[in-house]
């Protein structure tokens, strides 16, 4: 049967080597996950309370394709908290996690073959979601001196329908402030260039706050999720919010195209929103695992990093050790019992001498897993390289 050449996307990496720990699990052997950007902890236990007593009131069906309307106003309650941003509850758009988000933006905002720009390294799964919908990823190669962040003068020249923008980032963690936020959305304004802001590591910041692109401008798509800060991956709940005048052309694509977000993970979401205590204890825990990395990695020689602002991960430059980041992460992980990511998962040239960890397990895991990189990295011919 012929498919596609949409379906042709790659791999999602970092899901690969997952599979492969799991494999090296079911044969006994214990793994220390430093792979997946995934926290440690559950869901808040308030909020899986409030899913308890929800389902032993009655049965969970369909919602309104936009989301439960108390979910939406709890949300737009949250950008007031956390931005003192006034925002309308309309404009929010309750999804199936941030993925979700992402085709319903991709598909509102641009036609099959214009082409969208993203910094690299950079999540993934934008390029692949992109190269589905029969639009063009543009990658754009970021700098050491700007933090692994896109910059204006990165995008002259470069033609483009749409931009995307993650601070905190993925794979680094690094962050824009207001201005160098604010000068990456005018640049895009005066080209008539979209602007999309993944914002769904704000709330995993370890000084000043992330800045949400609705501090700046109504004329962007702002994406976030329930996943990072709120604990919920595989709940897959996120929201987006989109400008006013493009509210109905979400809501009808949502509506064909999912109907409507998970009822029971809306429910656990709404309760979430209220579990500051447990979940400001969580990012306490991302702290110290933070604290931990800086000081651990560069005794296995990983000396090479970004101090990240936020998120929960570190991105190594292992050039002084490797030209293959995939090889070098598989014999991680086979020789030294830890998951970490390939660095092609985020920049498809240079990924080959680079590394993502993750600190988002409990901190004895992160001790453990150090120590481990750590005498296994002693162990290589050569020994830790320091450069």
């Amino acid at each position: 049967m012929k498919s596609s050449s949409r379906g042709a996307v790659h791999p999602f990496i970092v899901m690969d080597v997952m599979e492969e720990a799991r494999t090296l699990e079911a044969a006994g052997r214990r793994i220390i996950h430093m792979e997946v950007g995934q926290p440690g902890t559950p869901a808040p236990a308030a909020a899986r309370a409030a899913l308890a007593q929800a389902m032993a009131a009655g049965s969970l069906g369909y919602t309104v394709a936009l989301g439960l309307p108390e979910l939406r106003a709890g949300i737009a309650q949250l950008y007031q908290r956390w931005y003192g941003v006034d925002l309308d509850p309309a404009r929010v758009v309750v999804t199936s996690g941030s993925s979700a988000a992402f085709l319903l933006a991709f598909t509102a905002l641009f036609d099959a073959g214009d082409r969208v720009g993203l910094g690299e390294p950079g999540y993934p799964s934008y390029r692949q979601i992109l190269r589905a919908l029969s639009l063009q990823p543009v990658g754009i190669p970021t700098r050491a001196e700007n933090r692994l962040q896109p910059v204006p003068a990165d995008l002259e020249g470069v033609e483009m329908s749409g931009l995307i923008v993650a601070s905190p980032g993925n794979p680094t963690g690094t962050m824009l402030d207001q201005g160098a936020l604010k000068a990456l959305i005018d640049h895009s304004a005066a080209r008539g260039i979209s602007f999309v802001s993944d914002e769904i590591y704000h709330g995993l910041h370890y000084g000043a706050r992330a800045v949400s692109a609705l501090e700046i401008t109504d004329e962007a798509y702002v994406i976030n999720s329930f996943s990072k800060y709120f604990s919920m991956t595989g709940w897959r709940v996120g929201w987006m919010v989109v400008p006013p005048d493009h509210v109905r052309t979400i809501e009808r694509l949502a509506q064909n195209m999912f109907i409507c977000p998970p009822h029971a993970s809306q429910i656990v979401a709404l309760a979430a929103l209220d579990c500051v205590d447990e979940l400001e204890v969580n990012r306490a825990t991302y702290a110290t695992n933070r604290r931990l990395m800086l000081e651990g990695l560069p005794l296995a020689g990983f000396t090479r990093i970004a101090p990240p602002d936020g998120a929960f991960y570190v991105y190594a430059d292992v050039s002084a050790l490797t030209e293959d980041s995939l090889g070098f992460a598989r014999e991680i992980l086979h020789e030294a019992g830890v998951a970490v990511t390939p660095g092609l998962d985020f920049d498809p040239v240079r990924g080959r001498q680079s590394l993502r960890l993750s600190y988002a397990r409990a901190t004895g895991d992160i001790i453990e897993g150090l120590a481990r990189l750590q005498g296994f990295m002693a162990s290589r011919p050569g020994g830790i390289a320091r450069g």
